[in-house]
């Protein structure tokens, strides 16, 4: 029972993460994993396991099945009776990993990361984006108020630098530099400083231009991904020395059409251009098939349009996020082997 537990734990661990660029909401973890209807009250009144919960739910209400939750963690938890010691431990992990932020007073610090980044808030206790409610499976998300219009300036401006905490074990700002972002920092006194370490932050440079996108496979969003203006991406069944590996998403057939590096990827002041590396071509699809169809060959590229999108075989594309969305629905879940009789969704 506690391996399944460590599974799940493990499953939600993939779900996480502190660069705004990839995350589809902001959330504090202490009320996600108080809301004990959304489980019908499974026996203890904290259950890390409900924010599995609301992470399924997030993937369904924006339709990405390895959807992204930035999550803030009062420190008060790291020490709350009410969750076991490997819930603990694993949150403890978690922040070294920079995969969640720790910080004395999580709520003000969702309501910041929200109005810096653009990032929907969930919670029922904030003003939201979405509110986590009882549904099929477990939970679902109740609409409360629109999107918000994307970052304030001053988000906007902290997020083209590189921050560098003081304290070497930091897991958000420390000397492990990501390849392409890092949290957002806390504003004290309109000084960027580190949320869990509470010092301020040395920029140490400009951070090179990016864009998102968003993988289609077979109808369904499976992930977001980031080009920078530093280096390429390669994109493909199973690139070489890394790039976005598609092959645990292709049939059997795709699997034989779709090259190990199919596609380069590279943002330049023109815009994102799409190289074709392979051996069976490349289409793209103008204005997302609006306004024609492209066939690249081997070497050919192209700079793509805002709402163009590439096919790499028929069902296998990726366009900029926004620019494509799933067309069935999310099946897959980060809770599916929860022992039910600690935790039973509704």
């Amino acid at each position: 029972m506690r391996f399944e537990v460590s599974q799940v734990l493990d499953a939600i661990e993939r779900r996480l993460g502190t660069d705004p660029a990839l995350a589809a909401g902001v959330l504090d973890v202490a009320e996600m994993m108080y809301c004990a209807d959304l489980d019908g009250g499974a026996g203890r009144p904290a259950n890390l396991l409900r924010l599995g919960l609301v992470i399924d739910a997030l993937a369904r209400q924006v339709g990405e099945e390895q959807v992204i939750a930035y999550c803030v963690v009062d420190k008060s938890l790291l020490s709350n009776q009410d969750l076991t010691s490997n819930e603990r431990m694993v949150m403890r992990r978690w922040a070294d990993d920079g995969l969640v932020e720790v910080i004395q007073g999580a709520a003000p610090r969702v309501v910041e990361v929200s109005e810096l980044t653009g990032l929907p808030v969930i919670s029922r206790a904030l003003p939201s984006t979405w509110a986590p409610i009882p549904g099929a499976g477990g939970a679902a998300m109740n609409p409360r108020n629109s999107i918000p219009h994307g970052p304030s300036q001053t988000g906007q401006r902290m997020m083209s630098r590189w921050w560098h905490c003081p304290d070497p074990e930091c897991g958000g700002f420390g000397p492990l530099r990501r390849s392409t972002g890092q949290p957002i920092p806390r504003l004290r006194g309109g000084q960027p400083g580190c949320p869990r370490h509470d010092a301020p932050l040395q920029d140490t440079g400009p951070r090179a231009p990016q864009q998102v996108l968003a993988v289609r496979v077979d109808g369904l969003i499976r992930t977001r991904f980031v080009v920078t203006a530093a280096a390429p991406v390669v994109v493909g069944r199973a690139p070489e020395g890394g790039g976005l590996m598609l092959g645990q998403w292709l049939g059997e057939e795709a699997r034989a059409k779709v090259s190990r590096s199919h596609v380069s990827l590279s943002l330049t002041q023109q815009g994102i251009t799409v190289t074709d590396l392979s051996m069976n071509g490349t289409t793209v699809k103008l204005g997302g098939a609006a306004d024609g169809e492209l066939v690249l060959t081997k070497g050919a590229h192209r700079v793509l349009g805002a709402s163009d999108l590439v096919e790499l075989f028929p069902g296998v594309e990726f366009g900029r996020l926004g620019a494509l969305s799933s067309t069935r629905q999310l099946d897959g879940s980060v809770v599916a082997e929860a022992p039910t009789m600690i935790f039973r969704p509704n």
